[in-house]
Order: structure tokens, then sequence, then C-alpha cells
């Protein structure tokens, strides 16, 4: 829980910091604006890179999440197309891409905001649904585990950076503000309820179930408890809601690198297609929510989060506080060592199990 907060302060910190480069230029609108005013266009190309690459593999584990607790509620259900029969996790997998598949067609960002804004609520009932299992149906809370292992803590800290990693999209939610000057609160308030949830779940998971814990606690509930269908449900809402706003951005980025007009909408709908077929490919072929979380956290999540943050601000601004920068240096020594490790470990876990 300590190592939480202490990923929750720096994210935080570091989600300030790129309000700060911001305020420098009423020119700079998005993550890459920031990136190409501190470093050129390399800085722009850079950052838009790991942006892409984070939201691409957010969009993955989407899949892969849908997949495990669909196959969870319908362990049997399977499908014959001709000679090929798809069965368990992957029929799921098929079945979700077909559903979201439309929602990416959309072209309105704010219609996709009032869709997502589902995923908020979904999350607190997913809370108290978990809470009820534990408290009502009989798990209860007693269970006990390994307090602390060394070799699991940069896998941790992997984690921890993946769930606060909406960095990315901070600049255009700063910009789209009426009062930027209000951002920092909802920062703070975005990332205490964060907290708060994530601390929570994280809590129940380790007293419901100790050192059985799987990957994602719907998939240790038992399946005959109404609690549980709730909870199982209500985590397949989150992706449904959401992975559109993820891939959104990438398509919007490749559309705009290309010259054509005519058949603008047309190529649109193939690229946000192809975008969703690519995803559903990589979650068939590298099905392990843990570690592609690892993965993601440790060499997207922490350089889009912590270190690019870092070393645009003391690039664009030029007069930093002597505090400021013994703080952002440890803060760099920190994100650097668990990027290298953890993105080392994710990996050798993949390949093992692949």
């Amino acid at each position: 829980m300590m190592i939480l907060f202490l990923v929750a302060i720096i994210s935080c910190y570091t989600g300030l910091l790129l309000q700060k480069c911001m305020s420098v230029s009423p020119s700079i609108k998005t993550y890459p604006d920031i990136g190409e005013f501190a470093f050129g266009n390399k800085g722009r190309i850079l950052i838009s890179i790991f942006l892409y690459l984070e939201l691409y593999f957010v969009a993955i584990e989407f899949l892969i999440l849908e997949g495990d607790n669909l196959h969870k509620l319908f362990p049997n259900a399977k499908i014959h197309v001709g000679c090929l029969k798809i069965v368990g996790r992957e029929f799921f997998v098929f079945l979700v891409a077909i559903i979201i598949l439309p929602t990416t067609w959309l072209r309105s960002l704010g219609l996709l905001a009032y869709v997502s804004a589902g995923g908020v609520l979904a999350s607190v009932v997913l809370v108290c649904s978990v809470f009820w299992v534990g408290a009502v149906d009989g798990i209860g809370f007693e269970e006990k585990g390994v307090i602390w292992r060394w070799n699991g803590l940069i896998n941790a800290i992997s984690m921890f950076t993946f769930c606060y990693c909406g960095h990315a999209v901070f600049p255009t939610i700063c910009n789209s503000m009426k009062d930027r000057s209000q951002f920092p609160k909802v920062l703070f308030v975005c990332f205490i309820l964060s907290t708060m949830t994530y601390g929570s779940m994280a809590t129940m998971g380790y007293i419901m179930y100790g050192q059985n814990l799987m990957s994602q606690i719907t998939l240790n509930l038992p399946k005959g408890k109404i609690s549980s269908k709730i909870a199982i449900y209500t985590t397949l809402i989150n992706p449904i809601t959401k992975y559109a706003l993820v891939v959104s951005p990438i398509a919007t980025a490749i559309e705009d690198k290309l010259p054509l007009r005519q058949s603008k909408f047309i190529v649109s709908y193939f690229i946000r297609t192809f975008l969703v077929i690519s995803t559903v490919i990589v979650a068939l072929v590298v099905p392990f929510f843990g570690y592609v979380m690892t993965f993601t956290g440790a060499l997207l999540g922490v350089t889009v989060s912590i270190l690019l943050p870092c070393f645009c601000y003391l690039k664009i601004v030029k007069t930093p506080s002597y505090l400021e920068v013994v703080f952002i240096g440890v803060i760099l020594v920190f994100g650097s060592s668990v990027s290298i490790s953890g993105t080392y470990i994710s990996l050798k876990n993949i390949i093992s199990h692949v």
C-alpha cells in the first residue's frame, strides 16, 4: 500500500509538470506538442510513439480482460465457422471485438465521453459487489499471504504505474477545460478517488483469497452467487465503454498523416477496423493479463507518465528551483530502474509462457 501511494504521488506530480509545460505557451495543446516544444520534431515523434503504443496495449488488455471473464461465466461456449472451431476464451475475444467495432467508428469524442461515463459507475459497482461477496456470500476476510516478496517488487510497481498511466490525455483534458487553472484540483480529486478504489480492491483481494488471488479477482469469485455475476458483468462494461476512447487517438493520428481527402471516411473506417483486428490477434497470441499489464506499465507507463514529463519540464522551464531539480532527479532514477528491470522481467515471463 505504501508503494501504491508513492506511485500515485509521483504520477500526480508529473501530471502537474505537464500542466506547467502547457502554461508556457498557448500553442501547446497536446502531449506531442509538449515534446516538440521541448525537443523539436524528434521530441514529438518520440512521445507520439510511446503514447500510441501505450494506448494500443491498453486496448489489448481490454480484450484479454473480456475474454477471461466471459469464459468464466460460460466455460463451454464455442462456435464453428466452416472447418474452424473457436472455443472458450478465444471465442469471446472475437465476440467482444465485433460488439466494440461499431463504437470505434464514432467520430464524436463528446459522444464517446458520455458512453465512457458509464465506466465510472461500473467501477463503484464492482468494488461494492466484491465487498458483498466477502462480507455476505460466505468467502470472508480471513485469508493471509506473504506480507513482502522482494522478487515481486518490480512487478508490483510496474502494475501500479499502469493503473496511473492517464498522462497521455491530461494535456487534452486540461486544454478542453473552460478554466484551465482548475486542472490541479481535477487532478487531485481524480488521483484520490482512483487510489481509494485501487487500495480497497487490493486489500479485499488479499484478505479474501491471499496467495490464491488470480490476476483478476473476478476469476476467483464463486460462480453461483448473484453478487459474483454482478461483479463480472460490471467488469465487462468498462472495456466496452472505453475501448473506442483508447483507440480513437491512434486512428486520428494515422488519418492525419494520410493525404486522402475524398475517401477519407472510408479510409477511416478501414483504419479503425484494422486496429481492432490487430489488437484481437495480439490478445490471442499473448493472452496473459498480468504479464501484459506489467510490460505495458514498465516500458510504456513509466516512460509516458514519469520519465518524459520530467525531461520535458526540465527542458522547457529554464529556472526550476533547486528542490525541484533534486526531487525530479530522484524520480528519474526511480523511474529508469523500474522501467529497465520491469521490462526485462515481464518480457522474460511472456516469452517463457508463450
